[in-house]
């Protein structure tokens, strides 16, 4: 018997075989269906996906033999390796000087005849092959050995496709965790943040309230409201920045909801004054998405809609409609509208508009923003087609189907 020599590349064949996390793993199904579908077209009883370790042959799938590994020096798959783009074939093993004596061939299972097709990267690495072998002498057609060549190549398409899926699965804990620190950073600088902001409001309500009468009418009066109005934008703030962490990193919940009641429910809980109108009668429809997701983005709309229109009554249209893989969405306000040249610009994090009071912290867009770019749409703003006066904001939702 004769043993295969190393490949020149061993170290880094072994390496790159490692990378791929195959090793000592459980059946699949598709790889047992390769190894089944080799052997049904080259009419052997045995079929082997072999990967060639440091000191063994491990089997990923094994099509009529119970064995799961065996030593690397019996290996036949081993000198395949060796020739990482051609087939290795053994028509008749009692009569090759390199394996008539083999425990392999002289005991069970028999490998008389053995044809290999190496399981070789893009970077030219034989990590194993694809093998069939009998039990009695046998040749292969063309057919059979170009056959076995297509079906080595799926294997290793198998392997690459693992190979990808465990890196993006590493890359996602990694992402996962990240954002898990990022909430807890979030949550702790808020809580920092707001306790001191907290008592500079308790201490100017103070002034205000018992010093009044000392303050009334001078500069000092508009000093301590300027105060107040500054604590009030901080703390808005920082509940926005929150928000909007909160958004890019919460777990999306999809379900079942009535636009009508939705929005109705957020007016009510913004239109302390009255002062906001909408005919919600033509939204009641019954639509699949992220609830939460909805109401925030409806809520920062409307609120913003509250804020800076100039008229006594804010007027507000939606109109909705659908195809097949988005709900679509046309917001109208009567506000003072949008410039032109900000139409991008709203949505960027803390770019405010030129007409917006020094309360618009310009987290509420980009808020709003990522929240459907992460529900699978766009959003984007321009002007009215009935040429009223106003907002307009287009965007879409892909529409989320219930997994059966």
């Amino acid at each position: 018997m004769i043993t295969a020599a190393l490949p020149k590349n061993e170290e880094e064949r072994l390496k790159i075989l490692n990378e791929y996390k195959i090793l000592d793993t459980l059946p699949e199904e598709d790889y047992d269906a390769i190894a089944k579908i080799a052997s049904g077209i080259c009419d052997t009883p045995i079929a082997l996906i072999s990967l060639i370790d440091k000191d063994r042959q491990w089997f990923k799938a094994n099509h009529g033999i119970d064995a799961k590994e065996t030593p690397r020096e019996l290996a036949f798959c081993a000198h395949s390796i060796l020739q990482p783009n051609d087939l290795f074939i053994i028509n008749d093993a009692t009569k090759d000087n390199r394996f008539f004596d083999n425990p392999l061939t002289t005991n069970d299972p028999n490998v008389i005849f053995y044809a290999g097709a190496p399981l070789t990267t893009s970077d030219g690495l034989a990590l194993g092959t694809l093998c069939v072998i009998d039990s009695k002498p046998k040749e292969l057609n063309n057919e059979q050995k170009e056959a076995l060549k297509l079906l080595a190549k799926q294997t290793v398409r198998l392997l690459e496709l693992r190979k990808r899926n465990h890196q993006l699965n590493k890359v996602n804990d990694k992402v996962t965790k990240l954002n898990e620190q990022l909430n807890n950073f979030a949550y702790r600088l808020t809580h920092d943040l707001k306790s001191p902001i907290s008592g500079v409001n308790f201490l100017v309500e103070i002034l205000k309230e018992d010093y009044k009468d000392l303050f009334k009418e001078t500069e000092a009066e508009e000093y301590i409201n300027l105060i107040s109005s500054r604590m009030n934008y901080m703390s808005t703030l920082i509940d926005e920045i929150l928000e909007y962490t909160k958004v890019n990193t919460e777990h999306i919940v999809y379900e079942d909801f009535n636009l009508k009641t939705l929005l109705d429910s957020v007016i009510k809980n913004i239109d302390f004054e009255n002062k906001i109108s909408l005919n919600s009668d033509s939204l009641d429809i019954n639509i699949r998405s992220s609830k939460i997701g909805f109401v925030q983005v409806f809520q920062n709309l409307i609120s913003n809609s509250r804020k800076f229109c100039d008229e006594e009554k804010v007027n507000l249209e939606v109109e909705f409609s659908k195809d097949d893989t988005h709900y679509y969405f046309v917001y109208k306000d009567n506000g003072p509208g949008i410039k032109q040249e900000y139409w991008k610009k709203i949505f960027d994090m803390f770019e405010t508009l030129e007409n917006t009071n020094n309360e618009n912290t310009g987290i509420g867009l980009a808020t709003v923003k990522s929240i459907i770019k992460r529900l699978g749409g766009i959003i984007y703003t321009k002007d009215r087609e009935d040429l009223k006066k106003g907002a307009s904001f287009h965007f879409s939702i892909a529409i989320h189907e219930v997994n059966e």
